[in-house]
């Protein structure tokens, strides 16, 4: 939190990428939380993404335009 008590939030997607250990940590703590099986480990993170992505949606939905001061495009239509 800043002195102005709002969070300052990267600019980029790329300034928030863990670094190479960090992800490393994760990849291995993601597989062991699941039992060893990577397969298995794919598919918690997939349907957590899919949850995620749902929330960013409503989230945008329930956001003005005005508000966000167009920071948001429209959502386009996600060919499966």
């Amino acid at each position: 939190m800043n002195k102005q008590g709002t969070f300052d939030l990267p600019a980029a997607p790329e300034a928030a990428t863990p670094a190479e250990g960090d992800l490393e940590l994760a990849v291995e703590q993601a597989i062991e939380a699941c039992g060893g099986d990577a397969r298995e480990a794919v598919k918690a993170l997939l349907v957590a993404n899919g949850f995620l992505e749902n929330e960013i949606a409503e989230l945008r939905a329930a956001v003005s335009k005005g508000y966000s001061r167009g920071r948001h495009a429209a959502q386009r239509d996600r060919k499966e």
